[in-house]
């Protein structure tokens, strides 16, 4: 594991503190005074790392949200061949562990998409990017599920990972409107029975 310096941790708490900032009150809404007092940065420091604010919204992509998606979503369900299982042991997670807060927040991935992918091309070339990337895993999830013979023959791994990320994404938005628990919960039961679905069927099961 590499050495982390001094210099290193400095831009990392940069980053961490910055990522929670826009995800409570947007790219737009983050305040760069705010980020250095929680970080205790100077702002001298602050833009030694990053050149602008904008340098520090696309590290913070990057090197948090992107992160944040292939370690939640992709790394699980790659790991193994049985896809549907994978993914709804996370939206079991979500549906055990999510707080009010939360899901008022929303996901950081669907929140920049919708307030900067208009107004940013660096953000939207990332964000487009990123969505193409968890529907690829997906359907790679998918299609491999198929050759173990988990996964239904008769569907197609690459328009049903758009549809589940796409229902993914959309659950999370409406729940931003909602702010109900009880909302959200039946939304990813209902992703849940939708994965199911694309289950062969098994004796037992």
């Amino acid at each position: 594991m590499p050495v982390r310096t001094a210099s290193s941790k400095t831009r990392d708490l940069l980053i961490d503190v910055a990522a929670g900032e826009i995800h409570r009150h947007g790219y737009q809404g983050a305040n760069l005074d705010r980020i250095l007092n929680s970080a205790s940065v100077t702002k001298g420091a602050l833009y030694h790392y990053f050149g602008s604010k904008q340098a520090l919204g696309y590290a913070v992509f990057d090197e948090r949200i992107a992160k944040l998606i292939r370690d939640r979503w992709l790394s699980p369900v790659m790991m193994e061949g049985d896809p549907i299982g994978a993914m709804q042991g996370v939206l079991q997670v979500f549906h055990d562990t999510s707080d009010l807060d939360s899901v008022e927040l929303g996901c950081p991935l669907n929140n920049l998409a919708q307030e900067m992918s208009p107004l940013d091309e660096g953000f939207r070339e990332r964000i487009d990017a990123l969505f193409e990337e968890w529907e690829r895993g997906f359907a790679a999830a998918l299609a491999l599920g198929q050759s173990k013979g988990r996964v239904k023959r008769d569907i197609d791994p690459e328009t049903t990972a758009m549809f589940i990320v796409s229902a993914l994404e959309g659950c999370f938005g409406l729940a931003k409107s909602s702010r109900k628990m009880n909302v959200i919960r039946a939304r990813l039961n209902a992703v849940s029975g939708y994965l199911e679905s694309l289950r062969v069927k098994t004796k037992g099961r």
